[in-house]
């Protein structure tokens, strides 16, 4: 099978497809041939090996696995034995390690059924991004009717299905993003668009404060983000984006969980759990219309590492995918993603 690998930390344009031998799995794993793999934002601190703590688990001087990518869309080719929710055939999305292949293997617990209305592109940049933003809102931030919610980061991939699962939820969203990015965010679904380029959220001097804070850009420190959160308010830092070079925004999010017991706010931070239980509620937002894949753009195997220097360079609004098949589209493919149309 062709698939794309690195050989140490760094950056993208060390990739390279290199054929390999079918993988092996295991009696809880799933074999699926993929049509396509997320280019997000966990599966770049997997290619650079940053912030450095990461590495204490994916191995310290270089990658243990040398296939790169963790989202993944495709078909079902077989099962281990003790699988019995999948079958041969089945349309499925998840996460696991080495997706941007021909072949991966997945682990059925990190696995779901790909919604009817959604294509393989579509639903192969579901569950990194898709899952953070559920577990953010739904579990951590108890978004309600009537909240005002603000998401910093709103472009990304975290924060673009943050905007979405919040207005859905009934609340006022107000989206922070780069100036060029402020028409996909209003498209997203935000009532309020500030470019942080030109204007500085937290200076809002006596305008009404949020009820709910979501970060997922680390650009501000949680003193500056306090003031502009109501009393009683809610704030989540996701996952380690800015920060140091050791810690990322890590350390920003432990600290902050550390002072939440000490005032009226909650102060809490997320790393998303890759349950299938949360991918089917992912599938079900996506299926009944809630949320929309934020897909930007699509491109071939053969063009990964593009797709993650366009990451890097902060060029993405929404997602990006690599196709590594190239498939007719889906049943109710009508509508097209929600910030532009993908290109093979």
């Amino acid at each position: 099978m062709r698939a794309v690998v690195q050989s140490s930390y760094g950056p993208p344009d060390q990739l390279r497809i290199e054929t390999l031998g079918v993988p092996q799995f295991g009696d809880t794993d799933v074999l699926v041939e993929v049509h396509a793999a997320g280019a997000g934002r966990g599966a770049w601190h997997l290619l650079t090996g940053t912030p450095l703590m990461a590495r204490l688990g994916i191995g310290l001087r270089r990658p243990r696995r040398p296939v790169v990518g963790t989202d993944v869309a495709g078909v079902v080719v077989a099962t281990g034995a003790k699988v019995d929710c999948f079958e041969p055939g089945d349309r499925v999305f998840g996460i696991g390690r080495g997706t941007i292949a021909e072949l991966a293997v997945v682990p059925a617990s990190k696995l779901a059924s790909i919604p009817p209305n959604c294509s393989f592109a579509e639903a192969s940049i579901l569950a990194e991004s898709g899952l953070t933003a559920l577990q953010a809102v739904h579990d951590r931030a108890e978004v309600r009717p009537g909240d005002r919610v603000l998401v910093l980061g709103a472009s990304g991939g975290v924060g673009s299905f943050a905007v979405q699962m919040s207005t859905g939820l009934g609340a006022r969203v107000t989206g922070v993003c780069r100036s060029d990015k402020t028409s996909a965010v209003r498209a997203f679904g935000a009532d309020e668009v500030v470019a942080y380029d030109r204007a500085d959220i937290t200076e809002r001097g006596d305008r009404e404060l949020f009820d709910v804070i979501v970060d997922t850009g680390g650009r501000h420190p949680v003193r500056w983000l306090r003031r502009i959160l109501a009393p009683r308010g809610r704030l989540v830092i996701v996952g380690g984006e800015g920060g140091g070079h050791i810690t990322g925004g890590f350390g920003r999010g432990f600290r902050a969980a550390a002072l939440s017991p000490f005032v009226g706010q909650r102060l809490t931070m997320v790393l998303s759990k890759e349950a299938s239980a949360d991918l089917e509620r992912l599938g079900e937002l996506v299926a009944d219309g809630t949320v929309r894949p934020p897909l930007e753009r699509t491109l071939p195997l053969d063009r990964a590492a593009d797709a993650f220097a366009l990451l890097e360079a902060g060029q993405v609004t929404g997602k990006v995918a690599v196709v590594v098949r190239a498939d007719p589209p889906a049943p109710d493919d009508d509508a097209g993603p929600a910030t532009g149309q993908s290109n093979v």
